[in-house]
């Protein structure tokens, strides 16, 4: 348990930030507190399923990857298409997290500003 301070006007800036992205002013805070530590994101439910289902993608991209590789490493030529295919899927992945990882921190600062994005 911590005990935080807050002046009136800071604290009702508080409470108006944790219910924009609808969070209690503990969970609030406490998510704060974790980001600023660096042990874990500000993250809002959508952004959990956004990242859950990039997660999938990149699993599924893997075992692809590895089936290329089992091919290889018995010696049987993986079909060039399959090869292509699969980095071509990685790319497309890689790019949509980076750029939905950009979209959150935006989306987590300015909420945590009382702003709209």
């Amino acid at each position: 348990m911590a005990h935080i301070r807050f002046s009136p006007a800071e604290f009702d800036a508080l409470e108006d930030a944790a219910r924009t992205v609808g969070m209690t002013v503990s969970a609030f805070v406490r998510s704060l507190s974790m980001e600023g530590a660096g042990v874990r994101p500000f993250l809002g439910e959508g952004d959990r399923l956004v990242l859950g289902l990039l997660a999938d993608g990149m699993r599924a991209i893997g075992g692809n990857l590895n089936q290329i590789a089992r091919a290889i490493n018995t010696g049987r030529a993986p079909v060039e298409s399959d090869v292509a295919g699969s980095i071509k899927d990685a790319y497309g992945v890689a790019t949509a997290l980076a750029a939905e990882l950009a979209q959150m921190t935006r989306r987590s600062a300015a909420a945590r500003r009382g702003e709209g994005v």
